[in-house]
């Protein structure tokens, strides 16, 4: 109890700096999985790029489920241990592992049941469609590692463990990489397996980091009489994130439709830039995850000057992170593009012109993002959910498909719309909603 009592009690600054860079790190070492992936199947083929470009945002739906019912195990925990319901939260944490092997069995039989329909509609050549079915189908069907791994690791967090979720991540992603070089190439005694390898390297490293973070996040599933008084508190906490990442999928799918109309190469560029923005990206959603449960404990202890202080050290930090992003895709788009497709020239022709425009929308996607969560960690959802939809699905969508109709250089800007837009409601409802 003693590392969740500092939540209350521990300098913001100093906690922020203690708990947020194992996080951060982990967070990016869970999306190098996609993109260590991507980086050798680059090497192996176009068509596989492309095919990696169109199962992400089924990646991102995974970790939607996977870390959003994380997140309500962890925002609910935390309410708990701030009230000294040491029992409850433990019952809680039990919760989670039934509720994350429940998510993983439903998602792997939808998902892998529509993959074929799925790789058809967001592809045009069959060589991507068939790498995409069999890559999405293995990363779908053995997703119960993220799901157990996303639990635990939630677990470990909210009472204030960060540094094992980490070590769980780095081994995982080591392996990871260390396996995608083996399999997709046949080095050695390994089979050339190609794009599949690659597949069957990312959930042997993701099993490997839930078995890992299991070994201290395993709490024992309560009877379903005891259960089912926590899954309400828990989804309720973790719907606006669950809902603002597969929102994330379903846009991102949404724009593969619109981008495919112009060419393959559109997608992969969508897809190319959804894997960069991650090294800026994540430093901002590791501190989000972060403060989820340190905001809870304090606000349950009406501690609101807290709370705020939280907030807004936590948004300074996450525009400097964005600051810095900026400056790389406005002034080395090229090289970054290189690193996943080096000579393609076509992909590099409508790259740059688009790093360029969406860096535009960087600034003001910190507080697009830092608000939302603010909503969600005091038990505010409503207005956490309007701005994820808002953001999501009312803006991006929609003005995508109207500038597309000007051609394939417009569509870009609908990011950097969009991010406005919504920073703007984001601070208007923060005035508006007393805490």
């Amino acid at each position: 109890m003693a590392q969740a009592d500092s939540f209350g009690t521990e300098k913001v600054g100093r906690l922020l700096w203690r708990l947020a860079p194992p996080v951060m790190l982990a967070q990016l070492i869970q999306a190098l999985y996609n993109i260590v992936d991507s980086y050798f199947v680059g090497q192996y083929s176009k068509e596989g790029l492309a095919a990696l470009s169109v199962i992400f945002p089924i990646q991102l739906l995974i970790s939607a489920f996977a870390i959003g019912t994380g997140v309500g195990v962890n925002t609910v925990m935390s309410k708990l241990d701030g009230l000294s319901n040491r029992k409850g939260a433990d019952e809680t944490a039990g919760v989670g592992l039934l509720l994350a092997v429940l998510s993983w069995a439903a998602f792997a039989l939808v998902a892998c049941g529509v993959m074929k329909i799925y790789s058809r509609l967001s592809l045009s050549s069959p060589a991507a469609q068939a790498y995409a079915c069999s890559y999405g189908r293995i990363v779908c069907g053995f997703s119960f590692g993220i799901f157990l791994e996303s639990n635990w690791t939630k677990v470990l967090q909210a009472r204030g463990d960060m540094k094992t979720p980490m070590i769980a991540q780095v081994i995982g992603a080591v392996t990871n990489m260390v396996l995608d070089w083996l399999l997709i190439f046949g080095i050695g005694i390994f089979p050339r397996m190609g794009v599949a390898g690659a597949a069957i390297a990312t959930v042997i490293g993701q099993i490997l980091a839930a078995v890992i973070v299991g070994v201290k996040g395993f709490y024992k599933v309560p009877p379903l009489a005891t259960a089912r008084r926590y899954i309400r508190p828990i989804y309720v906490a973790g719907i606006p994130n669950i809902l603002m990442n597969a929102l994330c999928t379903i846009y991102i799918i949404a724009l593969n439709l619109i981008l495919v109309s112009f060419s393959d190469d559109a997608v992969t560029v969508l897809g190319l830039y959804y894997k960069l923005q991650t090294f800026y990206l994540i430093p901002v959603m590791g501190l989000t995850t972060c403060i989820v449960p340190i905001l809870s404990y304090n606000y349950a202890a009406r501690s609101i000057g807290r709370c705020k202080e939280i907030l807004w050290r936590s948004v300074l930090v996450a525009v400097v992170c964005m600051g810095v992003g900026t400056l790389g895709f406005e002034l080395f788009p090229a090289p970054l593009l290189n690193i996943f497709a080096a000579g393609e020239t076509a992909i590099l022709s409508i790259g740059v012109h688009a790093l360029r425009v969406i860096a535009i929308s960087f600034m003001p996607l910190a507080l697009s993002l830092m608000i939302p969560t603010y909503f969600q960690a005091i038990g505010k959802g409503s207005p956490s959910i309007f701005l994820t939809v808002l953001r999501q699905i009312i803006l991006l969508v929609p003005l995508a498909w109207v500038l597309s109709l000007g051609g394939l250089r417009y569509v870009w800007w609908a990011f950097p719309i969009t991010e406005v837009i919504t920073a703007s409601a984001g601070l208007w409802l923060y005035k508006k909603y007393p805490m």
